[in-house]
């Protein structure tokens, strides 16, 4: 049978429609690059909100602060902080991921981030997927403080009255699943001592309990404790880096108080909704970064206990990815049940 040739119209109609298709594809794209760059260019070109899920005061609500001040004025736009505390940082975090993927709207969150997986069986949202990590604001040490009239004058006073009366005496943190909770526990399971936990809302509260002596202990951000530390409210037995910190070096560590190989330490970072376009989440990541070299910020950290660390967002990424691996060891050592 013979087959029907196209005629030459039709070969050069479907040659000019194949054109057009293609350009109308080159274009689309050509559009759509254009106006993800012309949207990164002119950002940010109003408030930036900051959704801080803690209390004023925590650990990242202060780290949060005076990188926000820097940026209102790198960016000459207002960014400012909202705190949103609840349910272990989940409240606030939610209301990010819930939030426009357009970068006005950011996560500002410690490592409580990376610890709350470990402790809840289900989350409001995936922290691999729901939430892109953009950058780390800083880290810094935890300071295990008692009250400066309790009984607890080391750290070794501390591990043999607990052992003495094990399952008896307390410990605070910022919460069920907080950062603070899990670095008490790895303190716990380092010493071979069974305490009980006492959830409070926030640092503040934690603080302000142990200082009254109604808890034995809490593992305190340095930088949220720095002020009752410096004005003697509060007892200092160790902060957990190697090393002293140099905002605070009458301190020993853990590590040479004879326990070597103890160290935990905390961090603070910036969230953005999935779906931000790449080029806002770098100019972000750029911005925090240059932030953290500003010399008023450097000194309102280094007053605080807090070391800039900058890293890209691939970098960023990596890093929390480990952190929750390690919380997740943490509570599994501790025979936590996820709530």
């Amino acid at each position: 049978m013979q087959k029907t040739l196209p005629s030459p119209r039709s070969s050069q109609q479907n040659l000019v429609r194949s054109l057009f298709l293609s350009l109308g594809l080159t274009v689309g794209l050509t559009m759509s690059l254009s106006s993800a760059h012309v949207s990164a260019q002119s950002y940010p070109n109003r408030t930036v909100k900051m959704i801080v899920p803690l209390t004023v005061g925590s650990g990242a609500d202060i780290a949060g602060r005076i990188v926000a001040k820097n940026l209102s004025e790198t960016w000459k736009q207002s960014v400012i902080i909202e705190n949103r505390p609840g349910a272990g940082g989940l409240i606030g975090t939610g209301a990010v991921v819930s939030s426009e993927a357009d970068g006005y709207t950011l996560l500002v969150q410690s490592a409580s981030y990376a610890a709350n997986p470990a402790i809840y069986k289900k989350l409001p949202y995936d922290p691999l997927k729901s939430l892109i990590d953009v950058d780390i604001l800083g880290q810094t040490p935890y300071v295990l403080i008692t009250s400066a009239d309790g009984p607890y004058q080391s750290i070794r006073d501390l591990v043999i009255a607990s052992k003495s009366k094990p399952g008896e005496i307390t410990f605070a943190s910022a919460g069920v699943g907080s950062s603070t909770h899990l670095a008490a526990e790895y303190f716990n399971q380092m010493m071979g001592i069974k305490l009980i936990h006492v959830p409070y809302k926030g640092s503040p509260e934690a603080i302000a309990d142990t200082m009254a002596g109604r808890t034995a202990f809490y593992m305190a951000p340095l930088d949220t404790a720095i002020g009752q530390l410096k004005g003697g409210k509060v007892r200092a037995l160790g902060v957990t880096s190697k090393a002293r910190n140099p905002a605070v070096p009458e301190i020993p560590s853990i590590a040479e108080l004879g326990y070597p190989t103890f160290e935990i330490g905390l961090w603070f970072g910036v969230w953005a909704p999935a779906g931000t376009p790449p080029a806002i989440v770098k100019k972000i990541n750029q911005d925090i970064n240059l932030a953290m070299q500003n010399p008023e910020v450097k000194a309102a950290y280094e007053s605080k206990g807090i070391k800039a660390t900058p890293m890209s967002p691939p970098e960023f990424s990596k890093f929390v990815r480990e952190e929750m691996a390690k919380y997740q060891k943490i509570a599994k050592d501790a025979n936590i049940e996820p709530q």
